[in-house]
């Protein structure tokens, strides 16, 4: 999704910060509204507050890349630290331990999640800034490409089964999760009993009953999604799959009358399925409860700035001709792109060849060569799709996909 011609966020935030007087007393307040205030219209995902020799350093992400944004004097490194805590109701004084909360924008609706950690020389802060209200809520906003939006539509609409969200951090599985909640509270019409457990919850959406864990009292994924059943649940999402207790006692209730969502870090669809068996779940789970796995990943979108070169795609082996190349303008801050596209995959590993070797234990790539044979398109044919149609860039591609071995051709 493409943001507005106001893209010098960087510059226009250090000259608001700079304008600040340290010695004033309210400085940390100022700052510290300054910084959330140009991170959420920066379209940043991430806000990263680090004590360093230098001084404190302020790093956002904007399209899943880390940037430079600003840096503050380390003396008042503290009070800012110390003021983000205030806001999300977290101890100021206790500065050796990880802490967790919430911020709520002044807005009234806008939600960040600060974590703040010890290090060296001070406290760490990370403010995660969930996506704006109105922001990809239907799945249709998401750019699936249309041929998995019809698998998972159709997919939602069953009554009994798993549909797992893989990929790695930052890759959209959350906002993919909460997509399929709308959908599933807009066409259940009220008449489905919707539950989540979610680690934490992120966005609040009307219609569904969201918990959310606290291991402190002994209420984590397992034990919760345990109670969970009990609540005469027809959907239940499961924030995340992260042993093999809770990934068992997911798709035992898939197999027992229940939808059930989740997401899963795992480099692609087959290689979901692999990690799963890996991690003890049965194949006859696999096979019989899981209704499809969509992987997916996350690429910046060039700008209209880029231009047309054809050695990039040789020299980094991507197998197309001709291939657009960033180059940097105002409209794009200098970094050649703007917005995202998701490069997606889907596999049902219930049917056909696939389905038997799933039960056969096969490794990753044999399941993802019988699920081409079958006609899936894996992460690199959408990528190569993108580079030859001048979405994105093979050094876009090789950032996010890696350099992939054999299939990467």
């Amino acid at each position: 999704m493409e943001r507005a011609s106001d893209w010098d966020h960087a510059g226009r935030l250090e000259a608001s910060l700079s304008a600040l007087d340290a010695r004033d007393p309210r400085y940390a307040t100022e700052a510290v509204e300054r910084l959330l205030r140009a991170a959420r219209a920066a379209g940043a995902s991430d806000l990263h507050l680090t004590p360093a020799e230098e001084g404190l350093k302020v790093d956002w992400r904007r399209d899943g890349v880390l940037q430079r944004a600003a840096l503050l004097p380390l003396e008042i490194a503290p009070n800012v630290v110390a003021r983000m805590k205030v806001l999300a109701g977290l101890l100021t004084y206790q500065t050796d331990l990880p802490q967790e909360g919430r911020i709520r924008f002044d807005d009234g609706v806008s939600e960040m999640r600060l974590s703040t950690f010890p290090t060296l020389r001070g406290e760490k802060a990370v403010v995660r800034l969930f996506a704006a209200t109105g922001r990809f809520e239907r799945l249709d906003e998401l750019g699936l490409p249309e041929e998995i939006l019809e698998a998972l539509t159709r997919r939602l609409g069953e009554t009994s089964g798993a549909i797992v969200v893989s990929g790695p951090a930052g890759s959209g599985k959350t906002t993919t999760i909460y997509a399929c909640l709308r959908a599933l509270v807009e066409s259940a019409g009220g008449r489905r009993s919707i539950a989540t457990l979610e680690d934490p919850v992120e966005v609040e959406v009307a219609g569904v009953t969201q918990s959310q864990v606290n291991p402190r009292i002994g209420l984590t994924l397992e034990a919760g999604l345990r109670w969970l059943l009990r609540q005469d649940p027809e959907v239940i999402v499961v924030g995340e799959i992260r042993d093999k207790s809770t990934a068992e006692t997911a798709f035992q209730a898939s197999l027992t009358g229940h939808l059930v969502l989740t997401s899963f870090h795992a480099g692609s669809a087959a290689g979901a399925v692999s990690r799963l068996a890996d991690m003890g779940v049965e194949p006859f789970m696999l096979r019989g409860g899981v209704l499809g796995i969509l992987s997916q990943r996350l690429a910046r979108r060039l700008c209209d700035c880029a231009v047309v070169a054809e050695d990039p795609a040789r020299r980094l082996g991507l197998k197309v001709g001709q291939a657009r190349v960033p180059v940097g303008c105002e409209q794009c801050g200098g970094t050649g792109y703007r917005g995202r596209i998701v490069l997606a995959e889907w596999l049902e590993p219930g049917s056909g060849a696939v389905g038997r070797a799933v039960l056969d234990r096969d490794d990753a790539p044999t399941l993802e060569r019988l699920a081409v044979e079958a006609g899936m398109a894996t992460r690199w044919d959408r990528a190569r799709a993108a580079v030859e149609a001048g979405t994105t860039s093979p050094d876009e591609i090789r950032r996010v996909l890696g350099w992939g071995g054999d299939d990467a051709s």
